[in-house]
């Protein structure tokens, strides 16, 4: 699957044939990602990416999630997509990682709008929510940028590597992005 964006920006299904550009990605971003994500001291050699890609494949084809790959010039930069889909809910939990290199081009930006026209338009999901840490200044202006409502934190949400950390939980429902359009 493929979601276009523009001439420069796509996302596609993330498949074993991605597995070293995203093992050497995650490896050259390690320092600046590893601030506010806690799986990189699980994410040592290709053999952990391709375990996590595997993971990726069952759970898009469980319907349980979704990871794309962000495809910045036809060079993948990031990953993004939906950590968790939940259908008898209707909701679906979003979350990305970008590489500081591509940062400052408004790709998440673009990239988090088209996932939700798709949740919405295709997935036909009633809700969308992204979690993002206390503190995290830069992931937490993507929701808020696109109109989503700050609906609450949660306490000691995430141990990260050697203390918990508090989750904003952004929201948005299928009637407020109609609204948008």
């Amino acid at each position: 699957m493929e979601i276009y964006i523009n001439d420069d920006l796509s996302l596609r299904t993330i498949t074993l044939e991605d597995v070293e550009a995203v093992f050497a990605l995650t490896d050259a971003s390690r320092k600046h990602l590893k601030e506010w994500l806690p799986w990189l001291d699980y994410t040592k050699e290709v053999a952990d990416t391709i375990a996590y890609i595997e993971g990726c494949i069952k759970g898009h084809e469980a319907n349980n999630s979704l990871s794309l790959v962000i495809l910045f010039k036809n060079e993948i930069v990031g990953i993004a997509g939906f950590n968790t889909i939940h259908p008898t809910n209707k909701i679906g939990t979003i979350g990305y990682w970008l590489s500081e290199g591509a940062q400052g081009h408004g790709i998440m930006t673009k990239t988090v709008k088209a996932l939700l026209q798709y949740a919405f338009e295709t997935l036909h999901l009633h809700k969308v929510e992204i979690r993002v840490a206390v503190g995290n200044e830069k992931s937490s202006a993507i929701p808020e940028r696109l109109g989503f409502i700050k609906e609450g934190t949660l306490r000691a949400a995430e141990w990260l590597y050697d203390h918990y950390v508090d989750h904003v939980v952004y929201g948005m429902l299928l009637s407020e992005w109609q609204q948008q359009k």
